[in-house]
């Protein structure tokens, strides 16, 4: 599997995490606006029903709610996909809030017909660059780390971890492996074990 599909691929999933995030708002939004009673109105009439039917304004809340609840668990759904698959969850995290915030003002000015000023546009790119700067900062700091070699495998090569590694040749017959994990446990800050030793 090449470098790229996986790159794309968290990629992806951050932008429509960000996009299901933006639905899911704006499902709630229309829970609960009189936007949506216009709209049970108009689908009242268009169904020859009585526009004042509270029955038929309730059920399409209801069908709002339920896609908020839908595209918020796949929002979660897409957004923990992409943190498994990118290098980097900070980079997830900016991607997913930029989607959010541009496909959430299309949103807002498509449906509720928003308008919004350029104090929000502002507001709303500091944001994201302030997030990219925190990114930016962190990778750099991780890279740091990795060249000063503090980023040794936990997992040896036997498969266990590096500090429960012991080869049998290193233990002579009747050699005893302190366990510093059990010293200073139990009550009273003494261990079954007293000695901390495993005969």
């Amino acid at each position: 599997m090449s470098t790229s599909r996986p790159r794309s691929a968290w990629l992806l999933l951050a932008i429509a995490s960000g996009a299901c995030a933006a639905f899911n708002g704006v499902f709630a939004k229309l829970t609960t606006t009189e936007l949506t009673t216009s709209w049970a109105h108009s689908i009242s009439k268009a169904l020859s029903i009585n526009p004042s039917n509270k029955p038929v304004e309730f059920v399409i809340r209801a069908v709002f709610f339920a896609l908020n609840l839908l595209f918020n668990a796949v929002m979660w759904g897409l957004f923990t996909r992409a943190l498994t698959l990118a290098s980097s969850t900070v980079r997830v995290s900016v991607i997913n809030t930029s989607a959010n915030f541009m496909i959430t003002a299309i949103l807002g000015a498509v449906i509720f017909s928003e308008q919004l000023p350029g104090l929000w546009w502002i507001g709303a790119g500091l944001l994201v660059a302030g997030s990219v700067i925190i990114g930016r900062r962190e990778e750099g700091a991780k890279e740091e780390g990795e060249r000063a070699g503090g980023t040794e495998p936990l997992v040896g090569d036997g498969g266990g971890f590096k500090d429960e590694e012991v080869e049998e040749d290193d233990l002579g017959e009747g050699s005893e492996v302190e366990l510093r994990s059990v010293q200073g446990r139990g009550e009273g800050g003494s261990s079954e074990d007293e000695d901390g030793v495993l005969k």
